[in-house]
């Protein structure tokens, strides 16, 4: 069974999402753990102080190394981790190849960071990998953490209900995007679904969604490198 442990200044903030839809059901299951720590309760004052005014002047706040020590010494102690990962803006930008690699993986600690960021000494110490989820800055890492946590877990063995949904998804075949899906009923509002989709005829089906994969791989390859 896989472990992730999170740590985050606003644990809150992952609660209804980690305890809903598949992420649930994986730990239901018995094929995740998902433990999230506060960092606060590993703050050395009485006033469970995580934060400080940077060196060298700014603005904004940054998270303290003490905190952060105490917790991941504290954890490294009770097992061996795979990774430690830091997720931040200036991280390798995730996409399903290490979605893949990740899921293989045992033991895994995520790091949300908070305000400004956190002390570089925590980085160079404990953080194998630094992930980020596009290039674009938002309040805390929570929100990137439990896209992480999402993208992987949905890949275990055993927890989707279709063992071939996830080997289907877009991007799982390299740059390749899925084609389009419809529905019943096949005639919405004027709207036709594709005739062939209603055929029966799985040769003309398969060629249909490869022709549209490849059509919405072209456009998707245009819209995101396109100067």
């Amino acid at each position: 069974m896989m472990r992730i442990d999170i740590i985050s200044a606003v644990p809150e903030l992952l609660e209804s999402p980690l305890n809903t839809s598949i992420v649930k059901r994986a730990q239901n299951k018995g094929k995740v753990e998902i433990v999230v720590h506060n960092l606060r309760d590993y703050a050395y004052d009485k006033h469970k102080t995580i934060d400080d005014k940077p060196f060298g002047g700014g603005p904004g706040m940054l998270l303290k190394p003490e905190p952060f020590f105490n917790l991941l010494e504290k954890l490294k102690d009770e097992r061996e981790y795979d990774k430690v990962i830091f997720m931040t803006p200036r991280g390798k930008t995730l996409n399903q190849k290490m979605c893949n690699e990740f899921s293989l993986y045992e033991n895994i600690i995520v790091i949300a960071g908070h305000y400004k960021g956190v002390d570089e000494r925590v980085i160079e110490t404990f953080v194998t990998d630094e992930i980020s989820i596009g290039d674009f800055v938002l309040s805390g890492g929570e929100l990137p953490a439990l896209i992480f946590v999402d993208a992987i877990v949905r890949l275990l063995p055993g927890v989707l209900n279709d063992s071939e949904s996830a080997l289907q998804d877009s991007f799982m075949d390299g740059e390749k995007i899925e084609a389009p899906y419809y529905t019943r009923p096949a005639n919405f509002r004027g709207m036709e679904a594709p005739e062939v989709l209603l055929s029966g005829n799985d040769k003309l089906i398969r060629e249909w969604k490869e022709e549209q994969s490849k059509v919405l791989t072209e456009k998707w390859k245009k819209i995101n490198r396109s100067e």
